[in-house]
């Protein structure tokens, strides 16, 4: 079960003991569940207990144990907590499950993944004055939104730069609005779009340009082309080619990649030998957790990008992705070494580098910025 999956999972229950009569309260268009912080209960929370406790006259502890009693016989979760003045925890029920159904996503929607229609009722516009930074951080959200089903329009205090094309940016129409406009207005860049293009090229202006929040200025030096992992750009882009490569690599050897099976670990072979409850896990589970908690968690801070405008969250997304898909690579090789044959750790681990290979190729395709194969 994905976020998203329990998301839903989530609202259903909701609605359930609305048309039930146990809850009398609006039904929420959505239901937001995270990540349990370091030291808390479970794999994800969510605070709809408190949300709705107002609405419906209850307490939100009441509320949560009816909520509880509707979540809980759900297909994939666990086991559901109440915790605090009403939060629910929720421990997914068997992992490895989980992870398949995540890489299976990222295989089936591609670049896609994380795209969605939470945002679809959503109309927007945009305008921003005549500066750089302005113009692609708005055509980036635009794009953030877009993704998300919303329907946007920008249009711009001017005549565009012409410049502006070279780095990807359009405009629906320049001029003063009829009526006021949602503003875009980062810290302006201090430099001209043929100025960046210049010293940087489109990709590290765009990077450049984006990775700082907006009330914060850009960092627009030449480190920026520092071909090391110093540059958080390179290193994104760098895990991005390394993952493609694993995948040539792997074709050259004769194997693709396969989510891992149950059953494939030492600890499950062991548990069965033992006729103990199964372990549904991989013998590279420790190592490849982190990765896998930010490639399912990646529609989420997608969508978050959107709805704040914040395309800088989508860049310090990529660049855990990154850092996390180094640590595995090198505690797990998903290619086998010497005279060894691959095995069903090798696929399993190659299907994970994989997915860590499209979520950085999408999220860098929003952000405007090619991903290369080589570097």
């Amino acid at each position: 079960m994905t976020p998203a999956d329990l998301s839903r999972t989530v609202l259903h229950a909701v609605r359930r003991a609305v048309d039930e009569d146990a809850l009398r309260a609006p039904v929420p268009a959505r239901v937001r569940v995270e990540r349990t912080r370091p030291g808390g209960s479970g794999d994800y929370a969510c605070a709809v207990a408190l949300q709705l406790a107002g609405p419906a006259a209850l307490p939100a502890l009441e509320v949560a144990r009816i909520l509880r009693e509707r979540v809980a016989a759900e297909p994939g979760v666990g086991r559901v907590e109440i915790t605090g003045p009403g939060f629910l925890s929720f421990t997914l029920d068997a992992p490895a499950a989980g992870d398949r159904a995540v890489l299976a996503a990222v295989r089936e929607q591609g670049l896609a993944y994380g795209h969605g229609d939470a945002l679809r009722d959503e109309i927007h516009q945009f305008h921003h004055t005549r500066e750089v930074r302005a113009a692609v951080t708005a055509q980036t959200v635009r794009r953030l939104l877009t993704a998300q089903g919303a329907r946007v329009r920008t249009t711009c205090a001017e005549p565009p730069d012409p410049d502006w094309v070279r780095l990807g940016v359009t405009v629906d129409a320049h001029g003063t609005p009829p009526v006021p406009l949602t503003g875009i207005r980062p810290v302006p860049a201090g430099a001209t779009a043929g100025e960046l293009l210049e010293r940087l090229g489109p990709d590290a202006a765009r990077w450049g340009l984006l990775r700082a929040a907006g009330h914060d200025r850009a960092a627009l030096g030449p480190e920026l082309l520092v071909q090391g992992e110093a540059n958080p750009l390179f290193r994104v882009r760098y895990a991005h080619a390394r993952a493609r490569a694993l995948t040539r690599g792997a074709a050259a050897l004769g194997f693709t990649s396969e989510a891992a099976p149950y059953g494939e670990s030492p600890a499950a072979k062991a548990a069965q030998a033992a006729n103990a409850e199964p372990v549904a896990t991989t013998d590279h589970d420790a190592a490849a957790r982190p990765l896998l908690d930010l490639i399912a968690d990646h529609p989420g801070v997608l969508l978050a990008g959107a709805r704040h405008r914040a395309p800088d969250r989508v860049a310090r997304q990529l660049e855990a992705v990154a850092h996390a898909f180094f640590d595995f690579h090198d505690s797990c090789p998903p290619l086998p070494a010497g005279d060894e044959k691959p095995s069903a750790a090798h696929r399993a681990r190659l299907a994970i580098a994989e997915a860590a290979g499209t979520v950085l190729a999408g999220g860098l395709s929003l952000l405007g910025i090619r991903a290369p194969e080589h570097l």
